[in-house]
């Protein structure tokens, strides 16, 4: 058919494009018809829709086009079935954005046709219309969650005009959803139809919620009342609130109305605040249905409460706990006094038990932080920052005083005081002290724990059950406790209000107290021992008195505890102390607590927090009597033994109480620490081997410079072994010493001396000459490497025995133990031992009972720096922050820290880290501040001259029985008072105070030397000096001659007087005058 090849193919192609062609114009054809459909679709439904609009208008006439008058008397009113078919087509058409204004006028007219009386007229009277009740029902159930969607529309609330739009929608839900506002049925003809119109009610009411109504009215809530200002005022709130309510009441409070309202409205922050300010009929609307009551006994149940909390973020979940505080705070007078226990008790710490389940001690990836509850491990809602003030003053009601009294104060009223053993009658609850009921209380309680596993006969009340009132005191305690620990940046304002209202915390240790001898301590020992991991609620009574009064003795100062004591005497903290200590002490040494987690336990942190607290107060101001501390059972040499063995009990005894052995003996073992450690380090003598040596070359002029130079790159280690020094005179020629290893002796003393000089700016003296670092040593080059070198000189002062007179301030001291980084750490109680006068001054702003504001003062101080006023201040924008009554307390603590922390921080951070990088901390933790003063300084006790004559070492030709000699002793004992004797001590050893455990332990030894000849001439001991020095044999008398001294050796040169007189007279004008620091 076709003759060639590329005919066939274009005849092939020709066919297939006319095949493709037929099928594009088939598909065009299509199409056409298609959008044809579509507009012919659209024409006609627009015009449908115009003729309804048109009909609707024309039936409303002008009404969707004008503004409705004022008094809806003057509307026009339309029959109601006319209504209906109106509504009816309106709906049909109606589209959300564009018909919103419509849709609002015709609320408003429907709204006004409800409260008509003629039934003709009323919209509500088509229900009554058998043919379209079923259609009006759906219809108006429509109309009311279209107005749900506009309320959910309207995100701006405090703009006026969508203010008026949202009244109005309220207005229309609240007109529909009960016939209470139903004029047609206030006629008696109408009243057998009320009960089905509020059925019908219900219905709508039903059918709202199964939709989210609850979510609508929530989101509302949160726009209008979760900010700094509130934009919902009465009408609005409680038109809310009346939505909300209708459901839960026409349900009878069913369990999942109840947890539905607690889900979505009762965890809108500071909702109960808001309605009991605005609204209050609201909060008598839930007093008069029991709504608090119900709530908590939904929430007891485990399951129920799961459910509420789970479905709540976190800081819905504080919201919720703060409303039902708050409505329980309202009815503290009514209701809260039936429910406190066990209802709101058990339920108050579920939820706060729930929180803290997510409450976490740092900061991690996975962490948040919520200015309540700290680091919190679930995500936080930022929207809630504004409103998180409304809810924190909520929390703050759970320890006002009107709910503590009401939860503690009424806890006895329901007491049984009957025997255990047989009944007798109960006394009037006038005519029974707090105190006694609480002793009884508490006493059988505990016993009955105590004895219930062998005791043949079964005590009155079991522990555990509701009917003991044991089980509601730790309840209550564990609330508060809870409260603690979940609210952790609330901590402080919690332990404020249960320290100071009304005298809650004495009373609560009054009972303890009278619970037996040391205050129970047979029986809270026996229920340890039972509970070893102190899970026991009972023992949460025992933690929350311990963290309270923590708080209340860091907080109280010298005025408060010492002069005033009220309400405490001073015999309740040695009583308190005494307990702590006896208890912690038995605890330990019976293994009752576990040594491996200590820190984990929060009965033995409260308890050994506070006995530290007690035991530092006392330390720097003593109230207790001599011994207090000491737990007098303890055998010292049993205990070292122990010690030695590595006995766990032993070690955590000693690491946490050292108190209670002896300071002598922690002396002995702080020796004993470093003479193990030089062993290890090879720093001591041994028949094989000597200890390396560090030799250094100072000057007589440079003292200071040339040790710091050569030293203070020294490593530790090193500077811990011996060093040797080579003094260099003014002359530059090597001195000639004696050699006893005295000569560093004098280079530390020399050092010291020179570095711990005020007029060099280091170190500044109190009023009462003790030293700390000075704010302003920056004006001296390398001030902190000085202060660190000035650290690793004391140090090794300490280290090798050598007692040197520094008297420093006992704050510096508390930061050199550590103890300021302690939480609980008080500056305002070591401020006197910096400054006495600002320390009064700002005792006088705390007790000031006026207007603190009067003062004008702000958070900043003025300090003239080189003639220049430089102001610091205390907290970020502090100038302009003035001290008021409210915030007086923070200011105290904060202008105490600065001066004695802030200030002085880099410098004290550097001799800290010179002293501790010879002194190991865990040595220093044996000793309290004064105790630590004494190491350095010696003791400050009278010199002891018959110890000191023990160990004294003669030299010359002198011994003990030498009548030169026993002039000295007898002078020194008869003639010079105690004084002149510490000029003495101070003359030879250039230290006032006697070695700590006497001089046996004074490096060198105490010694005299008989001296012939002047200094400049002693060449030492010869054997015709020490024979004309032992038989008294004398060139002539040295009346001419002062005693003088060698302070590195500790050594007295005594010249031979002939007479007792003479030599009295010498050597007092010799200590006196203090001439006596040379080297021979």
């Amino acid at each position: 058919m076709f003759k060639t090849e590329s005919q066939k193919g274009a005849f092939l192609e020709q066919t297939k494009a006319a095949r493709e062609e037929r099928a594009l114009e088939k598909k065009r054809e299509a199409s056409a018809i298609k959008i044809q459909s579509l507009v012919r679709g659209w024409l006609q439904r627009r015009q449908f829709c115009k003729t309804i609009f048109d009909t609707v208008c024309s039936f409303f006439r002008e009404e969707f086009d004008r503004e409705f008058p004022d008094d809806v008397k003057e509307l026009e009113m339309k029959p109601a079935l006319q209504q209906y078919r109106t509504v009816c087509r309106f709906v049909l058409i109606w589209k959300r954005e564009r018909d919103q204004e419509r849709f609002e006028k015709l609320c408003r007219y429907l709204v006004s046709s409800v409260e008509s009386e003629n039934v003709r007229l009323s919209y509500v009277s088509v229900a009554l219309n058998k043919d379209y009740s079923l259609c009006w029902i759906k219809q108006i159930k429509d109309i009311l969650w279209k107005c749900c969607e506009y309320l959910e529309m309207l995100q701006r609330p405090e703009v006026a005009s969508e203010m008026r739009s949202i009244l109005l929608l309220l207005h229309t839900l609240v007109s529909f959803t009960s016939p209470s506002t139903w004029k047609i049925l206030q006629a008696k003809s109408m009243e057998p139809l009320k009960p089905g119109m509020v059925q019908l009610c219900a219905n709508i009411m039903g059918h709202l919620f199964m939709r989210g109504f609850y979510l609508t009215l929530k989101a509302l809530l949160l726009r209008g009342l979760s900010r700094s200002k509130i934009v919902l005022k009465h009408v609005s709130l409680s038109a809310v609130m009346t939505l909300a309510t209708r459901p839960l009441i026409s349900a009878g409070l069913s369990d999942k109305l109840v947890s539905m309202f607690l889900i979505h409205i009762f965890s809108v922050p500071g909702l109960v605040l808001h309605l009991n300010q605005l609204s209050p009929e609201c909060i008598a609307v839930f007093e008069n249905h029991n709504l608090l009551k119900h709530s908590l006994e939904l929430l007891t149940v485990e399951q129920d409460l799961r459910i509420v909390f789970n479905a709540l973020e976190g800081s819905y979940a504080l919201c919720l706990i703060a409303n039902i505080i708050h409505l329980a705070h309202i009815q503290r007078n009514t209701l809260l006094k039936e429910v406190y226990y066990p209802l709101f008790t058990e339920v108050i710490t579920s939820l706060l038990g729930c929180c803290q389940n997510y409450v976490v001690n740092k900061q991690s990836n996975l962490t948040h932080w919520h200015p309540v509850l700290g680091w919190f491990s679930q995500k936080t809602d930022s929207g809630l920052n504004e409103a998180l003030t409304h809810v924190k003053g909520q929390l703050y009601l759970l320890w006002s005083q009107p709910v503590i009294s009401t939860m503690l104060g009424n806890i006895l009223e329901d007491v049984d005081l009957l025997s255990s053993s047989e009944p007798q009658p109960l006394p009037s609850s006038n005519f029974i002290s707090l105190n006694e009921r609480i002793r009884c209380l508490f006493r059988r309680a505990i016993d009955a724990r105590k004895n219930r596993a062998n005791s043949s006969k079964q005590p009155r009340y079991k522990i555990g059950t509701p009917d003991c009132p044991l089980t509601k005191v730790a309840s209550i305690c564990t609330l508060y406790y809870t409260a603690l620990n979940t609210l952790t940046q609330l901590r402080i304002d919690i332990l404020t209000g249960l320290c100071y209202q009304d005298l809650i915390l004495y009373r609560l240790w009054k009972f303890l107290e009278s619970l037996g001898p040391n205050c129970g301590l047979k029986s809270f020992l026996d229920l340890l021992a039972d509970n070893t991991k102190t899970s026991s609620p009972e023992f949460n009574t025992l933690v929350l008195f311990c963290e309270c009064m923590t708080h209340y003795v860091t907080i109280l100062d010298d005025i408060e505890m010492y002069e005033q004591q009220s309400p405490f005497k001073l015999v309740d903290f040695i009583n308190m102390s005494n307990f702590l200590n006896l208890f912690l002490y038995k605890g330990i040494l019976n293994n009752l607590f576990d040594t491996k987690f200590t820190t984990n336990n929060s009965l033995f942190n409260a308890l050994h927090t506070l006995l530290m607290v007690l035991y530092r107060r006392d330390s720097r101001r003593s109230y207790c009597p001599s011994g207090h501390w000491l737990i007098k059972e303890i055998r010292i040499s049993s205990f070292m033994g122990d010690l030695d063995k590595g006995k766990k009990t032993t070690q955590l005894l000693l690491a946490k109480m050292p108190h209670v052995i002896p300071h002598s003996e922690r002396v002995q073992l702080f020796r004993k620490y470093v003479a193990n450690e030089k062993t290890v380090l090879g720093l001591t003598e041994s028949a094989c081997a000597s200890p390396q040596s560090t030799l250094i070359t100072v000057h007589r002029s440079r003292i200071v410079e040339d040790g710091y130079r050569q030293l203070a790159l020294l490593p530790p280690q090193a500077l811990k072994g011996v060093i040797r020094v080579r003094f260099i005179n003014e002359q530059g020629l090597d001195e000639a010493g004696i050699d006893q290893d005295g000569v560093f002796k004098e280079f530390l003393e020399e050092t010291i001396k020179r570095v711990f000089d005020p007029s060099l700016n280091l170190f500044r003296a109190t009023s009462e000459e003790r030293l700390y670092p000075s704010p302003t040593s920056h004006m001296q080059d390398n001030h902190l490497q000085l202060f660190e070198f000035v650290g690793r000189m004391l140090g090794k002062a300490v280290y090798e025995g050598i007692v040197v007179d520094v008297p420093f301030a006992s704050f510096f001291l508390s930061q050199v133990l550590g103890q300021t980084q302690e939480a609980l750490y008080s500056c305002i109680d070591e401020l006197p031992s910096l400054d006495k006068e600002l320390y009064r001054s700002l005792t006088y702003i705390k007790h000031h009972e006026g207007d603190v504001s009067d003062l004008e003062l702000s958070f900043s101080v003025d300090h003239d720096l080189m003639g220049k006023l430089v102001t610091y201040e205390l907290v970020p924008g502090g100038k302009a922050v003035p001290v008021n009554n409210h915030n007086k307390i923070n200011y105290i603590h904060l202008m105490a820290h600065f001066r004695m922390h802030t200030q002085i921080r880099d410098q004290t951070a550097a001799f800290i880290r010179g002293f501790r990088s010879i002194i190991n901390l865990d040595w220093l933790q044996l000793f309290s501040t004064p105790e630590l003063q004494r190491l350095i300084s010696g003791d400050n006790v009278p010199l002891d001259l018959a110890d000191l004559r023990r160990h004294t070492q003669y030299y010359g030709g002198f011994h003990d029985s030498h009548r030169v000699v026993l002039w000295l002793w007898d002078i020194l004992l008869k003639d010079f008072n105690e004084e002149e004797r510490r000029l003495f001590l101070k003359f030879v050893t250039s230290c006032s105070k006697p070695p700590l455990l006497g001089f046996a332990h004074l490096e060198p030894p105490f010694s005299i030397r008989c001296v012939e000849v002047g200094d400049d001439e002693d060449t030492g001991d010869t054997i015709g000096s020490v024979i004309r020095g032992f038989f008294t044999i004398r060139k002539r008398d040295p009346q001419h001659r002062l005693p003088t001294s060698s302070t590195c050796f500790n050594l007295l040169k005594l010249p031979n007087y002939q007479r007792k007189g003479t030599l009295r007279d010498k050597l007092r004008y010799a200590i006196s005058s203090n001439t006596g620091f040379e080297l021979s």
